[in-house]
Formats: C-alpha cells, sequence, structure tokens
C-alpha cells in the first residue's frame, strides 16, 4: 500500500471543519493539529511561498530624520 503524505490544502480543510464544529477554535492534540503538523513537515516550503505571493511590502520608517 502506498503511503499518502498530508498536504497543506488537505490540512487546511480538515483544520477548517474541526475549527466549524468547536465554535471557532481547534483543540489541541485533534487530529486536525497533527494534520497541520503533518502538512508543515511534509512541505516546509508551503508556509514560506504562502507569504512570498501575496506582493506584500513593508515599508520601513526613516530613522535617520529622528521622527518615525
Amino acid at each position: 500500500m502506498a503511503k499518502t503524505l498530508m498536504t497543506p490544502k488537505a490540512a487546511a480543510k480538515i483544520q477548517s471543519a474541526t475549527a466549524k464544529a468547536n465554535g471557532g477554535s481547534v483543540p489541541k492534540g485533534s487530529f486536525a493539529a497533527r494534520a497541520q503538523r503533518a502538512a508543515a513537515k511534509n512541505f516546509p516550503s508551503a508556509n514560506t511561498q504562502s507569504c512570498k505571493s501575496t506582493g506584500t511590502s513593508l515599508k520601513m520608517p526613516n530613522i535617520t530624520s529622528g521622527r518615525f
């Protein structure tokens, strides 16, 4: 039998369903929490790429002027 890895998309669906069933929270140690942990372990770059894909940029204040 082939081993199927937990994907971030599958874990998100499980977490969403669990949160809806529990008033918005996901209990620690639940299947949903374990699924999220497994997906993060299986696809470690998925978390950083999702942030980069938003295109959001931060503007830093000009510290040399003394004003923020």
